[in-house]
């Protein structure tokens, strides 16, 4: 089984395009298979009744993702071979990412919104949806909507929509609940930053997709929340998973060529020493 992992950059970039950059250059050095940002508007995500009220929310605005850096993301990203993805946060979103992205992220904050699942689900491209702080009967509607609309490439995301998520309520067996209840390929969002609870998602529940919140250096807007990676971190949990599947190989039960030579020094039935009689003639130390 092939794992797609996905670096969220989220809004650490800080509006910089030359670090917005260096985000897909960082995925693609360890190893992913694409890399997400995010394209909203501060007026256009919260109520203006939270904005007149809420200075830390209207502060968001410093983490707005400028149009004219998504088709030099979309090249950089083509020049590595990784895909490049986007959340829409409001509806025109979905026609200015459109000409970009090689598909949209629906982030679990979203699933109610049937608007936008529709308008992602028209354009053909693959969907992903992350499935946070929503029941089952949610999830069948989103997915009724997105297929409806001829969404016929979606995956799914289990996630706990907590910045941290404390690994005891990473409830990674929603997973298989997801895959047997809907059909659709699923994955895990992470909010842990435990090395251990990617692993168990991947080699005990089947996740084909691992999304992740990536930052540089430490420098990031969302680093202090505590949900994100550092490319020291997550460098080494890729290649160990990477690692691990080509490890399964192919289940034919037979020597490999590493075990070839020892196989003369097993040990003789006739006498029961070590190594079969007809090396020990010819052996020359």
């Amino acid at each position: 089984m092939s794992i797609r992992f996905i670096a969220e950059v989220s809004s650490n970039h800080g509006r910089n395009l030359d670090r917005a950059l260096e985000f897909i250059d960082c995925a693609a050095a360890v190893g992913c298979d694409a890399v997400k940002f995010q394209l909203f508007r501060i007026n256009q995500l919260f109520a203006p009744e939270i904005l007149e009220k809420s200075e830390p929310h209207r502060r968001r605005k410093e983490w707005e993702l400028p149009l004219e850096f998504l088709p030099i993301l979309a090249a950089r990203c083509r020049e590595h071979g990784i895909q490049f993805g986007c959340t829409p946060f409001y509806l025109a979103a979905v026609d200015e990412l459109e000409a970009h992205v090689d598909f949209y992220k629906i982030a679990s904050y979203e699933l109610l919104w049937h608007d936008l699942l529709a308008a992602c689900a028209s354009t053909g491209k693959p969907v992903i949806l992350s499935t946070g702080m929503a029941t089952i009967d949610e999830i069948r509607a989103a997915i009724a909507v997105l297929q409806d609309r001829g969404c016929d490439d979606l995956t799914l995301l289990h996630c706990t929509s907590a910045y941290p998520t404390p690994y005891r309520e990473a409830n990674l067996a929603a997973i298989e609940t997801l895959r047997t209840a809907t059909g659709c390929r699923v994955g895990w969002s992470d909010h842990t930053v435990d090395p251990g609870v990617i692993h168990r998602a991947i080699h005990r529940w089947g996740a084909e997709v691992v999304e992740f919140h990536l930052d540089l250096d430490g420098s990031g807007d969302e680093y202090a929340a505590g949900h994100c990676w550092l490319p020291q971190q997550i460098g080494p949990v890729i290649e160990q998973v990477r690692h691990a599947v080509i490890a399964d190989g192919d289940g034919v039960k037979e020597p490999v060529p590493t075990e070839l030579p020892d196989r003369q020094w097993r040990t003789d039935p006739i006498d029961g020493l070590r190594p079969l009689r007809a090396v020990r003639t010819h052996f020359n130390p």
